[in-house]
């Protein structure tokens, strides 16, 4: 029989008229090694939202349950249909004013921000871990790269907009002309962020947009929004003041959003989630702007060149850390590994044992490096999909074991082509490893996907490098480590179904805004 691929390129989701908001505000949580457990009765803080700058506590409230021990980690303060109508308003009528705003007030914000993220970094970083379920070391992490974002934000505020002047005397029709270009607010953004970086993923919607000096509409997702509700303390706190309007925090339900979206105030999305939702958001509203950034099913290739003993230990150790760091909940994770024929049976005994040796357990313990999924849901898809690989034939390896929320770091290898999980993004703690005859058959297997995020290849060669950079098909390529790696201030986005834009502080401020050209007639050149 021909193999059966994933890669459709001519197919997209056709999703319906209606959004495929699927996340829910609330999940029941579960502890390791008990049985599901409904929130205690305990008394909490209710966080409220931000709506036009100032604090507001909303009549109705949901419950932020950790995903770890099912304890109650805060409540927060839900916007009433008359609130997020206020708060939109507020954001359409302050866009000249916020536009105008000196360089310097919407740098000093940021920098306010930056600088109190860093010191707040602990107590910032538990309660990252405690709504989202992450291990601390990978929760301060998070923290340093928001403290990063907003730095770069501030900076790239003070150099915005200075302008490109351009002889137009080139040609004869143009002397004494100079065009000058700038770039504008295309208006207002509302900024959908995801669960699993629920502190840096909204930094990276926010910050770009008030350096920019675009009015944003931030809604944090209903399982962590507390330390996007957080953002909003700081901004508020800070000594240079931003117009009212220009930023709002709103904790919406996900059924609420498609009246947000279809809101012609509301021209600009930044959207970081799944697939599904992301294409249904944009064939929603044809007509906006919108920027996607959906997720993809990692690949860390290995060529034949890393071959020694000290290259395989150091690609299977950090292919086993970046496979499970956020229990897997991230678009850059390792999902696939492709190594070259020569090197895959020194590998892949390497890969099970760094694997293995990743600490699971509770996310408050320094040393845990993998902590619960985000719901007990999320773990049990995650479990379904590896049962359907191996009853398709896959050889499971280490793991696939489920204890409530939390699902153990997993092997597999000969997954087939047709599977869930070699399709779609795992989006957990799964790993499947294959052999391929060369450089071309590694590359060619990388792009058999229709995901294109980023793709780590470890090899020293720079030809190899190159001819990486040229053949797949991602928005990122990564030599020498896997393709977890991202840095704050870079490019950052994906291909082919990965989603549309990119982000990175510079980059999403240039998707926030157009260019306006100005000519000036009569001068001597």
């Amino acid at each position: 029989m021909p193999a059966v691929h994933c890669y459709a390129p001519d197919k997209r989701p056709s999703p319906g008229p209606a959004l495929p908001w699927t996340r829910k505000a609330m999940h029941t949580p579960t502890r390791k090694g008990r049985d599901s457990l409904m929130p205690k009765e305990e008394t909490a803080a209710t966080h409220a939202f931000w709506l036009a700058g100032r604090p507001v506590v909303g009549g109705d409230t949901f419950d932020v349950i950790s995903p770890w021990d099912g304890r109650l980690v805060g409540r927060a303060g839900v916007p009433t249909d008359t609130q997020v109508e206020e708060a939109v308003a507020a954001a359409y009528g302050v866009r000249d004013e916020f536009a105008a705003t000196p360089a310097h007030v919407r740098a000093a914000a940021l920098d306010h921000v930056s600088r109190r993220l860093a010191e707040r970094t602990e107590e910032i970083g538990r309660l990252i871990s405690a709504e989202n379920g992450k291990p601390m070391k990978w929760a301060r992490g998070e923290v340093g790269r928001a403290v990063s974002v907003f730095r770069f934000a501030a900076e790239e505020a003070r150099r915005f907009n200075g302008g490109e002047a351009q002889r137009l005397d080139t040609d004869l029709g143009g002397q004494g002309r100079l065009a000058l270009t700038r770039r504008f607010p295309k208006g207002v953004v509302l900024g959908i962020a995801p669960f699993n970086f629920p502190l840096n993923l909204c930094a990276h919607k926010i910050a770009p947009a008030i350096a920019a000096g675009v009015p944003i509409i931030l809604k944090p997702a209903p399982a962590t929004p507390l330390s996007g509700l957080l953002i909003g303390e700081l901004l508020a706190e800070a000594e240079a003041e931003l117009p009212a309007g220009a930023w709002s925090i709103l904790p919406v339900s996900n059924d609420r959003m498609p009246a947000l979206v279809q809101d012609p105030r509301l021209p600009v999305i930044s959207f970081t989630g799944s697939e599904k939702v992301g294409y249904a958001i944009m064939d929603s509203v044809p007509r906006k702007h919108c920027t996607l950034e959906l997720g993809g099913n990692g690949a860390a290739v290995v060529l034949a060149d890393w071959a020694s003993d000290e290259d395989l230990d150091r690609a299977a150790n950090r292919i086993a850390t970046f496979s499970n760091y956020q229990g897997g909940q991230s678009c850059i994770s390792v999902q696939r590994v492709i190594a070259d024929a020569s090197v895959y049976d020194r590998l892949l005994p390497r890969v099970v044992a760094a694997v293995e040796a990743q600490v699971t357990g509770d996310p408050g313990d320094d040393a845990t490096d993998v902590g619960p999924l985000v719901s007990e849901d999320a773990a049990k898809r995650v479990e379904a999909w590896v049962r359907e690989a191996v009853d398709a034939g896959a050889a499971l390896l280490t793991g696939g074991k489920r204890d409530g929320a939390s699902y153990a770091p997993t092997v597999l290898t000969g997954v087939p082509a047709d599977v869930t999980l070699s399709c779609e993004e795992v989006f957990g703690p799964v790993l499947a490893v294959q052999k391929a005859d060369g450089e071309a058959a590694a590359f060619a297997a990388v792009n058999d996907s229709k995901y294109g995020l980023q793709a780590g290849v470890f090899t020293h060669d720079l030809q190899a490098a190159f001819r990486a950079h040229r053949a797949l098909e991602v928005g990122g390529v990564v030599i020498g480590d896997v393709p977890s790696y991202r840095a704050d201030q870079m490019p950052y986005g994906g291909a082919k179904q990965s989603g549309v834009g990119r982000e990175g502080v510079k980059f999403a401020m240039d998707d926030y805004t157009y260019e306006r050209v100005m000519v000036l007639t009569g001068l001597t050149l």
